[in-house]
């Protein structure tokens, strides 16, 4: 696979790797923090002007950010599986969302700590042990086959404590740790995940100067959600830097390695749920003193399967030859790194309902993406499920869309993305020309030689993946 490095080329990297980690003395502490629903647009240090996150833009000067991190799903448990297995979503079967990770398959936090790491996982569900809220018949089926087993796959576990005791929660984590044990911490914020709370912070944003995005109309209802969301992403920024002070006062900052990232992209539409750029693309912050450059930042494409091949290689652990994702440490460190060429996403089942007739896109939807720098081919194989946003479409701002489409007063780009029926089974965006893809070019002979490429490059994928879906072409 164009992606890939051949498996000698993969032993010597990782040697080299293992052998850079001995040099420069102990592994480093990990600690990854996941903002829930944030796309990378909405942070300072990634330009917005508006909102307000001080502590997270000052973090991004102290380390490297990643403009083209995509995570490999837009919805939170899919994602969350990919990035704690270094493998699609797919291949590890996590496509039902109420799925716990099958117990063969090994995670992060199990890999790190054969390698003498203490870990732990706290604060918000962290999704990969079946819902919270299971029902009584999976929860019996669960039970009946010890599905649900983060409990033997981390020293220290905390399924879901509410804000108010983060630094508890982190002081309970680091009063148990054996202190000549290195440690990873994985800490999941609830926000901004929807519902998002009025009064979320103190300094509200206004709604009048919130930067609308040509993919969303300039609607008061649109206006006011965003504000609430922006106010969310500024308590997340107030949370994130309760756990880098805690680090400060325990005296672990230098000797940690700190990774920021969105579990995936904002519930609005085109966002969370989507293939589009606005549900996969999210921040990427790394800090890691004495070993990545302070205000460093790099266009090149992250995938969310490369980043726990990334942090073993970090902690000077082996990568297990079954991940698909691709170690990024050289790029970290500033040495020799093969870029990717493309990224890939899969659409899967969102929520834990039954299916019915009055089911929409927002809960069961099937699609997958390449991405390339240029372009993206998006492959949607359910296109009959009429669309909605996940989790707000019943706010003001899909409300008023919906209203503005039946009075044909939302623009015609507008209405022909959102409320089409079917949907185009392909489509594909030229990035740079279309970034709110807008504008399907799927089909037009001058750009068949982009599309086949890009169908060529999802096929291999799907087949190494073992997916379910049908193959985009037929050759």
């Amino acid at each position: 696979m164009k992606n890939k490095l051949t498996r000698r080329e993969m032993g010597t990297t990782l040697l080299g790797a293992q052998a850079a980690r001995a040099a420069a003395g102990p592994p480093p502490n990990i600690v990854l923090m996941l903002s829930d629903d944030h796309t990378a647009s909405v942070l300072g240090a990634y330009g917005n002007a508006v909102v307000r996150t001080p502590n997270l833009d000052r973090f991004a000067g102290q380390g490297m950010r990643f403009d083209g991190a995509f995570t490999a799903a837009p919805q939170c448990v899919p994602s969350r599986a990919a990035l704690m297995t270094g493998r699609s979503p797919v291949a590890i079967r996590m496509g039902r969302f109420s799925s716990p990770l099958p117990p063969e398959i090994p995670a992060l936090p199990d890999l790190l700590r054969s390698h003498g790491y203490y870990t732990g996982i706290c604060r918000r569900n962290f999704h990969l042990d079946g819902p919270g809220n299971a029902g009584p018949v999976s929860s019996r089926i669960f039970d009946q086959y010890g599905l649900r087993t983060f409990h033997r796959r981390v020293d220290y576990l905390d399924r879901n404590s509410p804000r108010a005791q983060t630094v508890a929660r982190l002081n309970e984590f680091f009063g148990r740790r054996p202190k000549d044990k290195p440690f990873f911490l994985w800490i999941s914020f609830n926000d901004p995940h929807h519902v998002w709370d009025r009064g979320a912070i103190a300094q509200p944003h206004d709604p009048r100067r919130i930067p609308l995005p040509p993919h969303l109309p300039d609607l008061p209802g649109m206006r006011d959600d965003l504000a609430r969301y922006y106010d969310e992403v500024g308590r997340m920024d107030e949370e994130f830097q309760w756990v880098l002070d805690t680090l400060d006062r325990r005296g672990e900052t230098e000797k940690t390695m700190v990774v920021f990232m969105g579990d995936n992209g904002m519930a609005f539409p085109h966002g969370k749920g989507s293939l589009y750029d606005p549900g996969l693309n999210v921040p990427l912050l790394v800090r890691w003193p004495g070993r990545v450059k302070a205000g460093s930042h790099t266009r090149e494409l992250m995938s969310g399967e490369d980043l726990a091949p990334t942090l073993l290689e970090a902690a000077g652990a082996p990568v297990p030859k079954e991940m698909s994702g691709r170690g990024f440490l050289p790029l970290l460190e500033g040495a020799a790194y093969q870029p990717r060429r493309h990224i890939f996403a899969a659409r899967l089942t969102h929520g834990n309902s039954a299916y019915t007739p009055a089911t929409r896109a927002s809960s069961f939807d099937l699609s997958r993406c390449a991405r390339s720098q240029d372009f993206k081919l998006i492959y949607n194989c359910t296109p009959h499920q009429i669309y909605a946003p996940v989790d707000s479409a019943n706010d003001a701002g899909w409300q008023q869309m919906v209203a503005a489409h039946q009075a044909g007063t939302l623009a015609p780009a507008l209405s022909r993305t959102y409320f089409s029926n079917p949907r185009p089974v392909l489509e594909l965006y030229d990035l740079n020309q279309d970034p709110s893809e807008l504008n399907n070019l799927a089909g037009r002979p001058e750009q068949a030689g982009v599309e086949r490429e890009l169908k060529i490059a999802l096929q291999e994928k799907m087949i190494l993946d073992y997916d379910f879906l049908p193959l985009p072409t037929n050759e």
